[in-house]
């Protein structure tokens, strides 16, 4: 198999996952108010759940979790001598044939590792990669994953195998020595990756000419963003009546989606999921989904998905922020992002009133939205916000129409969002709408007598 091949991790696998997790505490913060004073601190639990909930989104059999306390890094093994001779000997009496590190290894780490048990070792990385692989399924979505899996390739021939140190032979008698093995699959990978970032580029041009068609209808953008398994498909399908896959899975979704969702008063927005984001998302896939994640960038409003009856909600939310900003995006960015708050249906009574009470606590262009994407409880309201927030610094016009006029009302129901009509004893229709900028010209031009009241 060449090395610009992905190999896939075979499902049915028995597999020790394995958290090697720091033991130094980090010093609370004096009011932990918000999601970026937990990002460094996770609950070593729920990173071990999340890990064996990675591997088996791949169907790997996960014989059983391993938490280690982690006082340091050992450069050869990335654990200490002990450890990694303690799950040599459960690997052998386990009968396991790949272990999971939740944690990104070296290649010297990932070899000696792999020479000490006896099986194969992949990192938080290769087995975060392995999932992008299987869920890949659009064209675009397969060269994003591979450019992403050559990357990584990339980043571990170094001295990782010793056949690549051997030499090639030089080419005629002036040749010299010739390149060394891992010279040349260096080179055959730049090349391929240099071929896939060509074929993105154009593929990057036709979302540009959607995008910029979408802007000549136009439509608003709202783009679904938050931690993988925060819920994001479920929400969008309850909004959109698609049938995107939604299960309880991470990254059970992966090719973005989009669908056209209608507001409260008529009016229609693009509703866009994205890929999932997770804590330590390798900084290739970050920039190999860039142009994905374009809608996010260019989005007019962004709901932040996140799973609050999770007990590590408050570190996922720092972690989506960090993704955020790497994009580009300011996560305190005020009326642009929503938070959605999902799984209301997973939260007892004292908990419920407590987040309520939080959200009120927060001004109000910064309000959360307690919604359950399962019941449907609080979509109205969600519906509701979006429509507010596109509607910032569109101007709302009053109408009148005489009764013989009364059919140019057809018009202000396709092109405008109508918040309010009302007849009079004469016949005379009165008709309040809100209007995108871009349209209020013709309005004006249509509508003589139209009057803006806000």
């Amino acid at each position: 198999m060449s090395l610009t091949e992905q190999r896939p991790t075979a499902g049915g696998t028995r597999t020790f996952v394995v958290g090697a997790y720091s033991t130094r505490k980090p010093k609370p913060a004096a009011v932990p108010a918000t999601p970026d004073e937990f990002a460094a601190v996770r609950d070593p639990q729920a990173r071990i759940d999340e890990a064996v909930g990675l591997a088996r989104a791949i169907d790997l059999e996960v014989v059983r979790p391993i938490v280690v306390g982690l006082d340091a890094v050992r450069p050869a093994t990335y654990l200490g001598k002990g450890r990694v001779e303690e799950i040599a000997q459960a690997v052998k009496d386990d009968d396991v044939g790949l272990v999971v590190m939740d944690c990104a290894l070296s290649p010297v780490q990932q070899r000696n590792l792999e020479r000490a048990w006896g099986v194969k070792v992949i990192d938080r990385t290769g087995l975060i990669l392995e999932i992008f692989g299987s869920r890949a399924h659009t064209r675009e979505g397969t060269l994003q994953v591979e450019l992403a899996h050559l990357s990584y390739q990339k980043s571990r021939l170094v001295r990782s195998w010793t056949h690549l140190e051997r030499q090639r032979g030089g080419f005629g008698f002036l040749g010299g020595p010739g390149e060394t093995q891992i010279e040349a699959d260096r080179r055959i990978i730049q090349e391929r990756m240099t071929r896939i970032e060509q074929d993105l580029e154009a593929v990057k041009r036709t979302r540009s000419l959607h995008r910029a068609s979408r802007r000549r209808v136009p439509y608003p953008v709202v783009a679904l963003v938050g931690y993988t398994n925060a819920g994001k498909s479920s929400l969008f399908n309850r909004l959109s009546a698609a049938e995107v896959m939604a299960e309880d899975m991470l990254f059970a979704t992966l090719d973005p989606t989009a669908r056209s969702v209608t507001l409260p008063h008529g009016g229609k927005a693009i509703l866009s999921d994205t890929v999932g984001f997770i804590s330590d998302l390798p900084t290739m896939l970050v920039a190999a989904f860039r142009a994905t994640l374009e809608d996010v960038i260019e989005a007019d409003v962004l709901l932040h998905v996140r799973d609050v009856s999770h007990t590590d909600t408050l570190s996922q939310a720092a972690d989506v922020n960090a993704i955020l900003r790497e994009l580009g995006i300011d996560p305190d960015g005020g009326a642009r992002i929503i938070e959605v708050w999902n799984k209301a249906d997973l939260l007892d009574e004292g908990e419920r009133e407590r987040l309520l009470n939080v959200a009120e606590g927060r001004p109000a262009d910064q309000r959360p939205v307690l919604v359950s994407a399962l019941t449907g409880e609080g979509l109205d309201r969600l519906l509701a916000t979006i429509e507010d927030r596109i509607a910032r610094g569109r101007g709302v016009f009053l109408v009148s129409l005489e009764p013989e006029d009364a059919g140019l009302a057809n018009w202000l129901h396709e092109e405008t969002e109508v918040l309010e009509r009302r007849t009079d004893d004469n016949g005379r229709l009165s008709i309040v709408v809100r209007v995108a900028p871009e349209k209020e010209p013709r309005l004006l031009n249509r509508f003589r007598g139209a009057r803006q009241i806000r």
